[in-house]
Order: C-alpha cells, then structure tokens, then sequence
C-alpha cells in the first residue's frame, strides 16, 4: 500500500518516465484499450494504457466500470488529447469486481432526487466528489481559524439532560424498555430509573456548555453534531447535523460580529485558494442548471463571482426595527406576495423576508441586530430599551440565516428574572449561573450551520447533498 501514488500527484507533476503503483476505481473501459481510473483524490481521471494481448484474458474480462483496480507502469507523455500524461500498463491486478450492468451508476445523467436513494455509492460520482472534498476542506479551514487566533476546541456533550433553545425539538436518550418502562407515583415514566437517573436527549446546541469554557479559557469553540426533533422536510433542515460554536469571553456585540464576518470569509478565501478545481466544476455545473430555469429565476451570478462579491464587501449591518420599515414598505409585502406578512414590529422574520433584504434590497450579506426579546431565547442580553436584545443574525443570498449569535447576559439577577418569565427551571441550571454568580464577564458566541455553509460555497440548493448521510425525517438510511 506504500507505494501507491494518488492520481491528483500525478496530474500535477510534470514528471513523465517513471514508475507508479496507481489504484483506484474504473470510470469507463473503451477501445478495450484505455482505462479512465479515478482514486478520489481529484475529479480527473488517469489514463491507464492497456495491451489485450500482454493481459492475462481472465483479469481482462474483469476491467470493467467500477472495479477496483491495482496498476504498475510507466508514467509517460500522452498523444492523445485531454490529458498531458498517461500510464502504460506493466501488471494490472483486480482488487475488487463490479458488476457494470447492475451497478447503479450509470454513465448518464442521474438526478440528485436518485443519488440521495444510494448515498453510500454517490460519492464515486464527479459531482459528490468536489461537494465532499469542499466540505473537507471547510472544516480544516474552520480548525485552522480558530487554531491560529488562539482558541481551544471544546468538546461539548451530545448527551445532555438540557435544552439550550428551549424549543423542546429533542431526540430522548434511554434505556428503559419502551414496552414497560417504570412509572412513577403520578403514572408518569420514572427516569430515576434510567441510565443517567434523569430525563436526557441529545443535544441541539454546545452552547451553553460552551459558555462555561469561554468563562476559563477565554476564547473556545465547539465544532461537532447537533440533532433537531423538527418534523420539516425542507431543502433547507436536518435532523441531524453540524454547527460551528464560539463563544468569547469580553466581547460585546460588535466584536462577536466583526469576529464572524472575518470567519465566514477566511474560510471562503480557503476554499477559493486551494480547492479551485473543485470549485469550477461545480461552478460549471451551476451554470447549466440555470440555463435550465427561466431567465427571470436566474442567479445574477455565478458561483466563483458569488464567493468574491462575499469576499469583496463588506456586510450590511442594520437593526431589525430597520428592517421591519424596509419589509413592511416593500412590493412584495404591499402586494400580498409574501406568504407572512409584514404588518408589525415583533414579527418574526421568515426566510422568505430574510431572502428579499439579501437578494432583493441590499444585494449582498447582511447582519440583523436587536431583535425584539420575545422572540429569542432566554440567554441573550437585554438592552437598556426594556424590549430588545444584542441578537444578530447573518443572512446570506439562496440561503437566509446561516449564522446566529448574540452577546449573552452575564447580570445574574437579569437571567434569573427571564429565565423566570419563560418558565426555564432555575434550579436544573445552577451550573449555567454560576459563571454568572463567580467572575462574571461580558462575553458574546454565535453559531453556524455547517451544512448551509457547505451549501453556499458548492452552490447546491438542498441540504441533503451537502453531508454524507442525511437524516430526515422517515428517513436514516445507511
């Protein structure tokens, strides 16, 4: 296995007359002469030379589209058009056969709808290839970040007995026996007989678990899964998925903005300086969907010219009681073409609303700030206005909320009062408050979803071809 080179090695090299052990998978077998192998390393494929006659006829019969091959040659200058060198079989060994007739990728055009059906093949697929390897990328990217700034990556727990959103969307962790599981004196499921001797669920957030690391190292992030008992079958949801999770100690509000526009773009201009192959494949795929659409659906740019107009402005910040006057004042809204209208501050935004200030208003990225408090959660801090919180929010074009955040409420007595008022059990959460009862400080976090990152930078439309095995609801295959 050592001395296998990657083909991406090999297509980048201007090195020809030399040796190579290759192994990869067979993309198309024609002429009974050229080999198109691919190894995963890169969408393009080696040209592998093959002579019938120096081939034993029984490993011959066996090269076909998706076997797994081993191949020792010679790397050598090629005549041929579209590729600068090819490899001249010396042995070629079987390590796998396929199937051709009844391998379910077919040389064809196959839709996504049918790729999702067999996730657990797609990725040998050109399109999966860039997508996966994007996502990749990203996530060093995301490590590099916060690495080079000085953050300590915290693993939070994916068990947890609370809920950070207070949505109540929670998948329940147990081992009681779901057929007769102990009761209690009210006739209600006893969890102190369970394995954790309390009601627990897998977490929707490593927030506030985040918050307590922040409180002693100063700056931490959390990169890992996330689960939502949320019965949407949408483009845009994941049951299960991954979120990027900050969180600073002596930051406010601004700086916990200026710190996400720097993120999104640093791992941007990551992708953009070293996986542009990739990149202009998919951005070459894009632009055929479009060609598909009516010209009034079309995007106004492309997915390369998206990433740089990202990269080349800076992000419109306004208020959300700016953005009410701008909604409530648009056509749409006065046209009745918004499915929730825009009738009165508090409303909460829609993606639809979120998309029309992005694509329509202000044509580029924008950060909402001060939302009204009833409609965010209990941790966020309270302005001095009695109604609004340092919420933001980060809307992004074919997306809508891809990031959200807000400086949290060190004042103990202002948390335990809102906790109060929406019903939030003080006493579950002592160890929450306790960074507010010993050396409290101002500190500030946000949150990304992973999966609509990816989704904007591969220029993909849902978010079930954006991770490797999608869980939705009826559905956990693979």
């Amino acid at each position: 296995m050592s001395q296998r080179v990657k083909i991406k090695q090999i297509l980048l090299s201007d090195s020809v007359n030399y040796e190579v052990t290759v192994k990869g998978w067979v993309r198309t077998f024609r002429n009974n002469q050229f080999i198109a192998l691919n190894d995963g390393s890169t969408n393009n494929n080696l040209q592998v030379v093959v002579n019938e006659a120096d081939t034993d006829p029984a490993v011959f019969r066996r090269i076909t589209r998706g076997a797994a091959i081993s191949v020792t040659g010679q790397i050598v200058p090629s005549l041929g058009a579209g590729q600068k060198v090819e490899l001249k079989t010396a042995t070629l060994e079987i390590l796998g056969d396929c199937d051709a007739e009844v391998f379910p990728i077919q040389p064809k055009k196959q839709s996504l709808e049918f790729m999702r059906e067999i996730a657990h093949l797609r990725f040998r697929t050109n399109t999966f290839g860039a997508v996966f390897r994007l996502r990749h990328a990203l996530a060093f990217a995301v490590h590099k970040f916060f690495n080079d700034k000085g953050f300590v990556y915290l693993h939070t727990p994916i068990i947890t007995a609370s809920d950070a959103e207070g949505a109540g969307e929670m998948f329940r962790v147990s081992t009681l026996d779901p057929k007769n599981p102990p009761l209690n004196e009210n006739g209600d499921i006893d969890y102190k007989e369970d394995f954790f001797g309390r009601a627990t669920n897998l977490t929707v957030s490593g927030q506030l678990e985040g918050e307590l690391g922040a409180m002693a190292f100063g700056d931490i992030y959390t990169f890992g899964p996330t689960f939502r008992a949320e019965n949407s079958n949408t483009a845009r949801h994941l049951a299960e998925f991954w979120m990027i999770e900050p969180e600073m100690a002596f930051y406010e509000l601004k700086d916990n903005m200026d710190l996400a526009e720097e993120f999104i773009k640093y791992v941007i201009r990551y992708t953009l300086d070293n996986n542009r192959e990739d990149l202009d494949f998919l951005a070459q795929r894009l632009a055929e969907e479009e060609k598909q659409k009516p010209q009034a659906e079309r995007s106004p740019m492309g997915l390369i010219e998206k990433l740089e107009f990202v990269l080349n402005n800076e992000f419109t910040r306004i208020t959300y009681t700016e953005a009410i006057e701008i909604l409530k004042n648009s056509k749409p809204n006065k046209n009745k073409k918004f499915q929730f209208p825009v009738d009165e501050w508090g409303t909460d935004l829609q993606s639809e609303h979120e998309r029309y200030l992005v694509e329509k208003h202000f044509q580029k990225p924008v950060i909402l700030t001060d939302y009204p408090a009833a409609i965010k959660s209990f941790y966020m801090k309270q302005n001095d206005d009695g109604k609004t919180v340092r919420a933001m929010d980060i809307l992004f074009p074919g997306i809508g909320e891809i990031v959200g955040g807000s400086q949290r409420e060190e004042n103990y007595d202002k948390l335990v009062r809102r906790m109060n008022e929406l019903k939030i059990p003080v006493e579950e959460l002592y160890w929450y408050l306790d960074t507010r009862r010993f050396g409290t400080a101002p500190h500030a976090g946000f949150g990304l979803g992973f999966e609509r990152l990816v989704l904007f930078v591969t220029g993909m439309t849902n978010i079930r071809d954006v991770i490797p095995f999608p869980r939705t609801p009826k559905n956990a295959e693979f």
